[in-house]
């Protein structure tokens, strides 16, 4: 950095990342706010830089120039962890460093640029007969290292896990501008701390990561799938339960959604078809996979299903005959967020409580709710293997809004989830709009090892401040 000033930083960082890696004013604006637009002021500007070393260089010259840093992915989070919360902010885009490396077949690994989108990793391990087994609904905008960042998880983490398990190895540009090269490319790594997993879920206050070496899986020979209609969320978690036992392995996906929230996407959304006969409180979406050809998928499936009907668990369903099919009955459990935002104003909520109290919650939620507000409109839906809920609530019919009781729906839906186990931030994060939350429901003890770390490994407090912990920058 010989030759370059200090005194303006933005003259400085326009040298570190030339005239493509700089944008301000208007050019700054779509990067400025949250997907929900509920956080972000107008930052300093946007870094956009292209390689590893601008990314430690533009580091290095903010935390000198006491500016803060706002690592942004696809910006395609929920609780405003990828936006400025001050003017003398710099998100840094990595949206210029989207290299995908060749597969390792054998090894069951590819590297890639932190700012890779999901979609487009899926598209290029297609030709090569291998998957990155993580889905979500943001996959055509969401990135890699955003997904890191907030240690996604996905309609598969029950299977292959969440990011954290679908990381070998990172890239990471530390607070002070130095570069990590953990990128080893081997499951078992115990020499020391492990440090991957220490950034996965961090939220890019703890460095940025700018590579990834990721675990990769052979794409499935044979699918089977079904969309049934279950009795209610308890016949749902029970008849869960004894599927993951009969299918084991090959059980790839086990979404649940309800009447209401598919009546919302059914109106919103003509395109939209629902195949069967019968409507009930709760839905189940099935898939079973295999890489090989000589599992008897349909077999399993179906015996499942017959006893599922036995047991008066199971009141309907339909099995997927074709890719098109089963594309079908994803998108029913896929349009879930889209059908309630065209309905209007929405609160979301991502709980994750232990699967069997799945029910449990979702009953006693409803009456918390309905304490609340009666009359709001409840809409779960999620992963009923790993027991994720995201609990989306409408305002009553004939209302428009939530009579300002958003907060309390927040803390006593978290209240909830605490108690029963499990956790009021499942796969979203804390970002900015859970910090309070994760200090009133997370013990002391939890929350002074997270800010001791902060500070260790960030004293300046530039990475990424008011997110996960309280800054005083």
């Amino acid at each position: 950095m010989s030759g370059i000033s200090m005194t303006d930083p933005v003259t400085t960082l326009r040298q570190i990342l030339g005239p493509k890696g700089w944008l301000s004013g208007h050019d700054a604006e779509p990067y400025q706010r949250d997907w929900l637009n509920r956080y972000g002021v107008r930052p300093l500007g946007v870094a956009r830089p292209s390689n590893t070393a601008e990314v430690a260089a533009l580091v290095k010259a903010c935390r000198e120039a006491g500016l803060a840093v706002v690592p942004q992915g696809g910006n395609t989070g929920l609780c405003g962890g990828a936006v400025a919360q001050q003017s003398n902010a710099v998100i840094v885009s990595l949206s210029r460093m989207a290299a995908i490396g060749e597969p390792d077949p054998e090894g069951g690994s590819i590297l890639v640029d932190a700012g890779v989108v999901l979609a487009t990793l899926h598209e290029a391990l297609e030709p090569h007969g291998l998957m990155f087994p993580m889905h979500l609904g943001a996959e055509g905008s969401a990135r890699i290292g955003g997904l890191i960042g907030t240690n996604a998880g996905g309609s598969q983490a029950f299977r292959f896990g969440m990011m954290q398990d679908l990381v070998l190895g990172l890239e990471v540009v530390t607070p002070d501008g130095a570069i990590w090269d953990g990128l080893r490319a081997v499951q078992k790594d115990n020499a020391g701390y492990q440090l991957r997993k220490l950034y996965c879920g961090a939220e890019g206050t703890l460095g940025i990561v700018t590579r990834a070496v990721l675990r990769l899986y052979p794409t499935p020979r044979q699918q089977a799938g079904a969309l049934l209609v279950m009795s209610d969320f308890a016949a749902a978690v029970s008849f869960g339960a004894y599927l993951r036992g009969e299918a084991g392995e090959f059980l790839a996906g086990l979404e649940f959604f309800s009447d209401i929230g598919l009546a919302l996407a059914l109106k919103h959304l003509p395109d939209l078809a629902y195949q069967l006969e019968t409507r009930g409180e709760v839905y189940l979406l099935v898939e079973l996979a295999s890489g090989s050809t000589r599992v008897p998928l349909d077999d399993i499936l179906n015996s499942a299903l017959e006893w599922g009907m036995e047991q008066g668990f199971v009141l309907d369903g339909a099995l997927a005959t074709s890719g098109a099919h089963r594309a079908q009955f994803w998108r029913l459990r896929e349009e879930q967020p889209e059908g309630q935002r065209l309905e209007g104003e929405q609160l979301k909520h991502d709980i994750s409580v232990p699967p069997g109290a799945i029910a449990r919650f979702i009953e006693a939620g409803a009456k918390v709710c309905n304490d609340i507000l009666p009359g709001v409109r409840i809409n779960p839906f999620g992963h009923l293997g790993d027991g994720n809920v995201h609990y989306n609530l409408s305002p009553p019919e004939a209302r428009t809004d939530f009579d300002g009781k958003a907060v309390e729906f927040a803390e006593a839906l978290s209240s909830l989830a605490t108690e029963m186990g499990g956790s009021f931030a499942a796969e979203h994060g804390l970002g900015r709009a859970k910090i309070g939350m994760a200090d009133r429901n997370r013990s002391a003890v939890e929350r002074d090892l997270m800010a001791r770390l902060k500070g260790a490994l960030d004293p300046k407090g530039t990475m990424n401040p008011g997110v996960l912990v309280r800054s005083p920058l």
